[in-house]
């Protein structure tokens, strides 16, 4: 075997290697979403229907009277709600509820179920 084929099988066990290496890449992207997907679930599951009706449409960038109208409730059950939310998340705000959950992918899944 002459050193040019011997060349040309490196590379060849380079490319395969390479390809498999982004095969696995691609694999472990998928688990990532799966997991974030996961961790938003456990997040919301804290929630009655209600609540993560309510939250849902804070995370959508919705208010108050906008939401009164979408979930035809009143004003008085929109806002129990929210404090229950918070109160439950342990924050101050509807703002810092929404920060927490954008950062889920942050939080080590332990982190998350013992706030629950």
């Amino acid at each position: 075997m002459d050193q040019s084929e011997k060349l040309l099988m490196g590379i060849e066990h380079i490319l395969s290697v390479a390809s498999d290496l982004m095969d696995e890449v691609a694999r472990l992207k998928r688990v990532e979403e799966e997991c974030k997907i996961l961790k938003e679930k456990v997040f919301l599951n804290q929630f009655t229907v209600a609540e993560q009706q309510v939250f849902e449409l804070t995370l959508d960038g919705y208010f108050g009277q906008e939401m009164q109208l979408i979930l035809s409730k009143e004003e008085a059950t929109i806002k129990s709600q929210r404090q229950t939310i918070i109160r439950k998340l342990g924050v101050s705000s509807m703002k810092e509820a929404v920060k927490k959950f954008r950062h889920l992918e942050c939080e080590s899944p332990r982190k998350l179920l013992q706030s629950e």
